[in-house]
């Protein structure tokens, strides 16, 4: 074997040796730092929004949540994003749509039930919403799908800041003839009423898919796509029936067949926003309106050519239907991702859809958030780490009335010939609400009343005038 022997004949050699080594080690670091992820900068992109809502989706109606029914494509995004576990709304659809496009509770607007028949009720257009907020920072946007707080197109989403907007006004509607219960037009498209062939699931996909495909990279947008599925009535093709031809039970069959075909159109959907290279800079948010409907038994409905449905959605193991305010009405299964942003799991902090305003708001790189505005920014809560919501959050319904401060949750019931009823849940050891601790624990009762009662005293007089406190 040979051996070098260095020698040092002056201090200059010397020199020139150490300086050798320090570039060799210069070189070595540098060249397995290039091997390495490039870091996200950490200053925040003004990122593009996309929110999905299902309508009517029960709390164990998604594989992610242990159901039967197959949802692949929502299961994905629960993989790479983060479940919000305590994600609240309201009991019915026009409050919970409301609530989150104006960042403030419904009741506020004198808006506490579905918006039906021939209402003239509407979204106060004095209030700046987040489409308009969003106008403001240069974003483009766009509703596919179910308005439901203005039933002509003078008051549809056009008005409340949507550069675009395509699908129907009502509350529901026949999937192919593309009407409303009592057959009046519903179907609309940039403010007016057109007709059109195909279920209203695909119409909408293909819609949201060709509006992403038409953005610029350079451009942000926000786009809300508002699902009919699974909102009755249940008019699904036989391929989507025959994926759960093992269940018995026809309108659950229904119901699960609509489910699937939805989360298909959600997955397509999602490989567009690949495909595009927009997905890594998208915050994508799901979320159901409300809990699940337990049955549907129409009369006049429709002409009477659909339902009953004696058996739909499942909330279990959470308490009750829509148009409560218990558990299986207002805590809805929800999950966001945000790539570049959010880590991924699980988060059981509580959240409201009144708070995704200012959140969204923030993440666009925004001070300005609307006087009118009542969420607050939940970055920090949006998060798999447990921390404590410094605000209650209250829902109104028009059955009911509630507040929560964790862990508790206090629900009144108004009568108008008995007496008021007051429950009184720990909604974080019993979520089925089967054990009422109003009677045993007066001081939290007297506490979440007193916020109770401030928050009622600030809804609008639409609301309040035919009610008994």
């Amino acid at each position: 074997m040979n051996i070098c022997v260095f020698r040092f004949n002056s201090n200059f050699e010397m020199i020139v040796l150490r300086l050798f080594a320090v570039a060799l080690l210069f070189y070595n670091v540098t060249a397995c730092k290039k091997e390495q992820p490039e870091e996200v900068d950490s200053e925040v992109t003004k990122p593009n929004f996309i929110v999905i809502i299902a309508d009517d989706a029960g709390w164990n109606d998604f594989s992610f949540h242990g159901s039967e029914i197959n949802t692949p494509a929502l299961d994905s995004l629960a993989n790479q994003g983060l479940i919000l576990d305590r994600f609240y709304t309201y009991p019915t659809c026009s409050p919970a749509r409301a609530s989150f496009l104006t960042g403030r509770p419904a009741s506020r607007m004198g808006i506490v039930a579905p918006i039906s028949g021939k209402s003239k009720l509407k979204l106060p257009d004095s209030i700046k919403t987040l489409p308009q907020a969003l106008n403001d920072l240069n974003y483009k946007t766009a509703l596919m799908g179910k308005w439901h707080l203005g039933l002509q197109p003078e008051n549809g989403p056009e008005v409340y800041g949507f550069d675009y907007s395509y699908g129907f006004l009502h509350g529901q509607l026949d999937q192919y003839a593309h009407t409303y219960k009592n057959g009046d037009s519903t179907w609309y498209k940039n403010g007016k009423f057109i007709s059109e062939e195909g279920h209203v699931t695909d119409l909408l996909t293909n819609e949201a898919i060709n509006y992403i495909k038409e953005q610029d990279s350079t451009d942000s947008f926000y786009l809300q796509i508002a699902y009919s599925a699974p909102h009755i009535p249940l008019q699904e093709p036989d391929f989507w029936l025959e994926q759960y031809s093992t269940i018995k039970d026809s309108s659950r069959q229904a119901y699960a067949a609509a489910m699937s075909h939805m989360d298909y159109g959600i997955g397509e959907i999602f490989k567009t926003l690949k495909n595009q290279k927009l997905d890594k800079n998208t915050v994508v948010l799901f979320f159901s309106d409300n809990g699940a409907q337990e049955k549907w038994l129409p009369t006049t409905q429709y002409d009477g050519k659909y339902g009953p449905n004696y058996s739909l959605g499942i909330n279990l193991p959470l308490r009750d239907f829509k148009t409560s305010n218990y558990e299986g009405a207002i805590r809805v299964p929800a999950i966001i991702s945000w790539p570049q942003h959010l880590k991924t799991g699980t988060s059981k902090n509580f959240l409201s859809v009144i708070d995704f305003m200012p959140t969204f708001l923030k993440w666009a790189n925004t001070e300005k958030i609307p006087n009118s505005v009542e969420g607050k920014n939940v970055s920090d809560l949006i998060s798999s780490e447990n921390q404590n919501r410094n605000s209650p959050i209250y829902v109104r319904g028009h059955l009911q009335e509630s507040v929560i401060v964790k862990p508790f949750k206090l629900i009144r019931t108004r009568h108008l010939n008995s007496e008021t009823e007051l429950e009184l849940y720990n909604i974080e050891e019993d979520p089925s609400e089967g054990k009422n601790l109003a009677d045993k624990n007066q001081e939290e009762v007297a506490k979440l009343l007193a916020i109770l009662k401030k928050e009622f005293a600030k809804d609008t007089d639409e609301v309040n005038v035919s009610l008994k406190d």
